[in-house]
């Protein structure tokens, strides 16, 4: 009997008005039954299946929460967004499945014209605006924006890997978010330039990629596409950086194609705009199509974190194994490998961050195939706000998945 591979994506936080804390992780065990995402969809807004090129203006949305029983966006329809006041990130919530066989479109823009004023491009929905050109250059917008140059051309914006940066005196927007994108996020402006204007004139540069979440409880099926690319840089401008696209489903088919690249930079390929995030969490993926962007796979169960909650689960270790604190969560890369001489039970540490006391905290292992198993032990080691809980939980042997939950009503 071998115990082969356990790996875990622990992950925390989605807090309601009570505490729920998750952490999530993958294992290798023997065989068993399907688990099954819940989107956490009301179905309020209805179907949505447009047999038509459709702009959604997100005004009447202000939080960017999209709640669906189901999605099918035909071939060669396209979905296009207005922003709302907001400029929040756009999230679809299903409650069944979302097929999507046209493309949906969240890209920043390039720039446009005012009075001979070249004006940074916009963001996409829930990302940066890129900076306007002209005698005083402004720089690109959001944590990945690069700086405006006056004489020399500035570097494309930032996300997931560095904008392009055509020399020392133009220093790229840092590299931001995770590779869970939890929260969801958009990319960053590219710099504006003067090109020795003193009025007018100028180039400006690309506005970040945008962001858009998709979270089925059944399945979702990409043979389209999904665009969150940055916008273009004009007149020695710098390109925007791609934006975020995040697809949370029971299972991930398909061959279409997701693209989160950087916008092409004004200045002769010197500044182009960094890669943006795409992130797929599934417990089953057969998709076959192509990414382009800085690209994570694994399972982590949190859609929507509570803004401000600092409430935390990490699972440590497992049978005296380190886990990482940023596991993978894919079963071809185990995040922790248990001795087969380890005998049941074994013990599962989890650490925990501002969650009271005595707290029951639940191991859940589900097998890739067979019946999941549960135990329950509490956090009586530590204060409030740093404490430790050991589960003894019998595990199957081969591999799935591992994760711990816990609730509070204080």
């Amino acid at each position: 009997m071998r115990n082969d591979s356990m790996q875990r994506p622990v992950r925390g936080v989605k807090l309601p008005s009570l505490v729920f804390c998750v952490a999530l992780l993958a294992v290798w065990l023997p065989a068993g039954g399907q688990a099954q995402v819940n989107s956490g969809s009301d179905g309020s807004d209805g179907p949505f299946n447009p047999t038509t090129n459709t702009v959604i203006n997100m005004a009447d949305h202000p939080t960017g929460i999209y709640q669906y029983t189901s999605v099918n966006i035909s071939s060669g329809v396209t979905v296009s967004f207005i922003p709302n006041a907001n400029n929040t990130p756009i999230v679809w919530l299903v409650q069944s499945n979302c097929v999507i066989a046209g493309t949906v479109t969240v890209p920043g823009g390039c720039p446009f014209w005012i009075n001979n004023y070249a004006i940074g491009g916009t963001g996409g929905p829930g990302g940066w605006g890129g900076g306007s050109g002209g005698a005083y250059p402004s720089p690109g917008q959001g944590p990945g924006g690069s700086m405006a140059c006056s004489t020399n051309l500035p570097s494309g914006g930032s996300f997931g890997s560095q904008g392009q940066s055509p020399g020392p005196w133009a220093a790229a927007g840092a590299v931001y978010g995770n590779s869970f994108l939890v929260p969801i996020l958009g990319g960053s402006g590219g710099g504006g330039y003067n090109n020795g204007s003193t009025h007018g004139g100028g180039g400006g540069g690309g506005g970040g990629g945008g962001a858009i979440l998709i979270a089925a409880s059944s399945s979702i099926q990409l043979n389209g596409s999904i665009y969150a690319t940055g916008g273009c840089g004009v007149n020695g401008g710098g390109g925007g950086s791609g934006g975020g696209v995040r697809v949370v489903a029971t299972s991930f088919t398909g061959s279409g194609l997701i693209n989160a690249n950087g916008g092409d930079g004004g200045g002769g390929g010197s500044n182009s705009g960094g890669q943006g995030r795409i992130r797929i969490d599934a417990y089953q993926s057969t998709f076959g199509g192509t990414f382009q962007g800085v690209v994570s796979q694994g399972f982590q169960p949190i859609i929507l974190p509570t803004t401000g909650v600092g409430a935390q689960l990490t699972i440590s270790s497992i049978g005296g194994v380190a886990v990482s604190p940023s596991p993978s969560g894919i079963l071809t890369v185990p995040d922790a490998v248990i001795s087969a001489q380890q005998a049941n039970p074994i013990p599962v540490v989890v650490n925990c961050a501002n969650i009271p006391l005595n707290t029951a905290i639940t191991i859940s292992v589900r097998p890739a195939s067979g019946a999941s198993v549960t135990a329950v032990g509490h956090n009586t080691t530590g204060t409030q706000a740093s404490s430790t809980a050991t589960v003894l939980i019998n595990i199957p042997r081969g591999g799935g998945i591992i994760w711990a939950t816990a609730a509070t009503g204080s």
